[in-house]
């Protein structure tokens, strides 16, 4: 065991070393490649997804596919250590990506090690290291949902403290244009299309949907970006604005979009359903494993790669999410052990 964890540590810090942003993950691809066939694991890869079966993979049983990314965002400028430089201080593991995703990813890998020569287990496994995940890419998980094993459950490495998250709210990105006419500003001339959109923008302030999620709460809407107009003097003919929601399993994506449409008068110009909300049944077997163990159960209010999977899923990985994409960003060595330790008891329990 301790050897499982020097590894993955080890395995990070060579992760922080190469950077790795969304869509220029090659090198990070071959990293993990190489840690899993030194363990005599062969893999598979398609673009920058990395993914390996276990040993005694059989098609008669059910399969579970542990998943997380190696994609990084950009570093911010407030970083006082060198981002690509992984720096052990104080037991924290300093460096871009050591939180998000890094300490759950190699944590998700060292666990799939330890169970890949196992006989007679009741799941198959599939472990899946992937890319583009900051950026919802075409070319991140997405693209080998075709050419993996079918998976009957998932478990997405993200930094939750160790903590289920057995329900992860959805996107929906709304671009609306509400028109008008032009005219002098001076003059009784026109229709300015900002109050149309002032009056929709209102809507959305507003509106409450019926049904809440037992885990994730009321869908939740926000108009974050609205232009309108160039010169003071003229009346502007469109004002767009776009509309960030987060949604539940209480609603799909479609439901939704149909609500909206049935409210307000401006224009949907574009709008993105495809990152839907996720959730694992409280009676799936990984979720009352969980229980038995006293973990912690939510629901997650932000995204992760379980946007694109079809079947039960949850969020679990070391690390703390509220460090994710900041300056300095770390995470403790102990919360890594920790990660393999409580994943390993909790595979135990079900496999």
């Amino acid at each position: 065991m301790n050897q499982l964890v020097e590894a993955s540590i080890e395995l990070l810090q060579s992760l922080i070393r190469t950077p790795s942003f969304s869509k220029e993950e090659a090198e990070t691809g071959e990293l993990i490649q190489s840690f899993l066939e030194e363990q005599g694991i062969a893999t598979n890869r398609h673009v920058n997804n990395i993914w390996a079966t276990n040993k005694h993979f059989d098609s008669d049983k059910p399969t579970l596919l542990l998943n997380s990314h190696h994609d990084t965002v950009k570093p911010n400028s407030g970083y006082t250590n060198d981002p690509f430089a992984p720096l052990v201080e104080d037991g924290k593991l300093y460096g871009l990506g050591a939180n998000d995703a890094g300490g759950a990813l190699t944590s998700l890998l060292a666990t799939f090690v330890h169970f890949y020569n196992l006989t007679g287990l009741k799941y198959n496994l599939v472990m899946a290291a992937t890319g583009e995940e900051e950026i919802s890419g075409a070319n991140g998980i997405a693209s080998i949902l075709d050419k993996i094993p079918e998976v009957d459950c998932a478990i997405v490495g993200e930094p939750t403290q160790m903590r289920m998250a057995v329900a992860e709210k959805g996107l929906i990105v709304l671009r609306c244009r509400a028109q008008g006419k032009s005219g002098h500003a001076a003059r009784n001339e026109g229709v300015n299309a900002i109050y149309p959109a002032m009056r929709d923008i209102h809507w959305f302030e507003n509106y409450t949907f019926g049904e809440i999620s037992e885990t994730l709460g009321p869908v939740k809407m926000t108009v974050t970006v609205v232009h309108a107009g160039e010169q003071h003097n003229v009346v502007p003919d469109s004002c767009d604005f776009t509309v960030d929601i987060r949604s539940t399993d209480a609603y799909t994506n479609e439901e939704i979009l149909h609500i909206v449409k049935d409210h307000i008068k401006s224009k949907i110009v574009s709008h993105s359903i495809r990152l839907k909300p996720s959730f694992m049944p409280l009676a799936h077997p990984i979720v009352k494993a969980g229980s038995e163990l006293n973990i912690e159960q939510y629901g997650s209010p932000t995204l992760s790669d379980q946007a694109f999977l079809t079947v039960p899923s949850l969020k679990m990985g070391p690390g703390k999410s509220a460090r994710s994409h900041t300056a300095d960003e770390f995470i403790y060595l102990e919360e890594i052990k920790h990660g393999i330790h409580t994943y390993i008891k909790l595979f135990n329990k079900i496999l």
